[in-house]
């Protein structure tokens, strides 16, 4: 490719737009695949945008969705760039060569964020390095928060995935125009983008979209309607409003976000709490995903890579000092761990002979991660041998105490590992030969459905990245996970007897133990 090139011209069915060449590949970026979610479309599924005349500038990204930022605790390690604007329902296409005549594999990137942060616009994410290699990148904006994921009487569920949706049929309708195969598409993601993913593999109406599937750092899974009505209701008192779509579209957007980021301190991801999440709506989600995955028809062919990284935890914990703070609650901790995980005190003696040296904070964050991650993936994989591929991402930051960490891999898998942005969590000095392993390995999958490893079976083959040379491992979760398989069984966990007389005084302490959460952290 030459310098000299004119901009790239691409008809999508809703009006021609033009790209840019960029260091070997043509980049359209904020091209609208929804109508902008405001006005009467507020707390509705998306509509299609208006078709435009001309040829309209892609040239640069276009608006993300309404979102709080991050902490300080939380913004020195995770960028998320925001750009104002409405039309926020927008995606960005990174190909080698437009036209379609190349039919090239593609991969759909949708962000994490617990479903409340994040967009296509974190330059982590940046496709440049998967055009490199013949894949055409698709990364999505998608509403979130209570915009994408508010439960309300008089208000559809579920606009966040009905927005995915409608992107992942935007991708199977035009990528060919871009020079991407409509036929070989890979659905990817990672944490909140992960467990979308479970959910759109599984419904109905996206059957025959997808033909292969990257869950990194999140299951399939339903979160409890009265568990996002909690946070809808908690932010409607304190706005002095009714819990309903029709009040909240009335509330100023800053107001609203700034109500969501004060509610939403009192959950995380280790300790629990109200917050966002898909639901079984009876539409896109007719029950529960993994469910549908492990007994129903669900996604047949669908060929999946799933994996972790080896501390997702310590992403939670180490930001605020939290990590000492857990480790010196102790018992207290490990109660509120057992009420997260609803299992008896089985399982934290088991994790203890296991690692005898392991501290709280370990041993809490461990638990919590198996149970709600890697114990539903095991499930996923065993229901799928054959057509299943698993990993462990396990090279440490080299920033204090942040471990193998949720979100690291990031930078490994789009080979942006030099960006400031990835710099933030890895710190410096990451190694060049992980990108290259880790991004190969997802190149491979999106073309051919092979990563380069052994697939699932009986033997449990798990690849690890980062802990020494790469290698296949056999069962190195089982003796943990095995600690669930009896907890499954049991009609109601039994609380130890420890805390048995206490349990008043237990639920304080838990509730007490997310508010030194939120304080730190916020």
């Amino acid at each position: 490719m030459t310098a000299d090139r004119t901009d790239p011209v691409v008809r999508t069915p809703h009006g021609a737009v033009r790209g840019r060449y960029e260091r070997g590949a043509a980049v359209f970026r904020g091209i609208p695949y929804a109508a902008p979610p405001f006005g009467p479309r507020r707390f509705r599924p998306p509509e299609p945008p208006e078709p435009w005349d001309g040829v309209r500038d892609a040239g640069a990204y276009g608006p993300t969705a309404p979102k709080p930022p991050y902490s300080d605790a939380f913004a020195c390690y995770l960028s998320d760039p925001v750009v104002p604007g409405d039309d926020c329902l927008n995606l960005n296409v990174w190909t080698p060569e437009p036209g379609p005549a190349a039919r090239l594999p593609v991969l759909v990137w949708l962000h994490g964020g617990a479903l409340t942060r994040g967009s296509s616009a974190v330059p982590v994410y940046d496709g440049h390095a998967f055009a490199r290699d013949g894949v055409v990148l698709v990364s999505v904006n998608y509403r979130l928060g209570v915009e994408g994921y508010g439960l309300f009487p008089d208000a559809p569920a579920n606009p966040g995935l009905h927005d995915q949706l409608a992107a992942l049929r935007w991708v199977h309708e035009s990528i060919a125009a871009f020079g991407g195969d409509p036929d070989r598409i890979t659905l990817a993601g990672q944490s909140a983008g992960a467990i979308s993913i479970g959910a759109l593999i599984a419904a109905p109406q996206a059957q025959g979209l997808v033909r292969r599937a990257v869950l990194q750092s999140g299951p399939p899974e339903v979160s409890e309607r009265d568990k996002v009505r909690r946070m809808v209701r908690r932010m409607a008192a304190r706005l002095k409003i009714p819990a309903t779509a029709e009040a909240f579209a009335a509330v100023d957007p800053e107001l609203l976000l700034k109500t969501q980021a004060e509610v939403g301190r009192l959950s995380s991801p280790v300790l629990g709490g109200p917050a966002f999440g898909i639901v079984v709506d009876g539409d896109v989600v007719p029950r529960d995903p993994l469910s549908a995955l492990i007994d129903g028809e669900a996604a047949r062919g669908v060929e999946l890579l799933m994996g972790w990284t080896r501390d997702e935890y310590r992403l939670w914990l180490v930001p605020g000092g939290l990590l000492d703070h857990v480790d010196r609650l102790g018992p207290v901790a490990l109660a509120g761990a057992m009420a997260r995980c609803r299992c008896s005190h089985e399982v934290p003696r088991g994790y203890r002979a296991l690692h005898p040296d392991a501290g709280t904070a370990e041993t809490v964050g461990q638990m919590v991660t198996d149970h709600l991650l890697r114990v539903p993936l095991h499930r996923l994989a065993d229901a799928r041998p054959g057509a299943a591929y698993v990993y462990e991402f396990a090279w440490p930051s080299n920033l204090p105490d942040l471990g193998a960490c949720h979100a690291l891999e990031l930078g490994f898998v789009f080979d942006t590992g030099d960006a400031p942005e990835s710099r933030k969590l890895a710190g410096e000095g990451g190694p060049h030969e992980l990108c290259e392993e880790m991004h190969g390995a997802w190149v491979r999958f999106a073309a051919e459905g092979d990563p380069g490893w052994e697939a699932w079976d009986a033997s449990h083959p798990v690849r690890v990245f980062g802990d020494g040379e790469s290698h296949t491992a056999y069962g190195p979760r089982d003796a943990e996970l095995a600690l669930w398989a009896t907890e499954a069984d049991a009609e109601a966990p039994p609380v130890d007897g420890t805390f048995a007389a206490r349990g008043t005084e237990l639920a304080s302490a838990v509730r007490r133990l997310r508010r030194t959460v939120g304080a730190r952290l916020h």
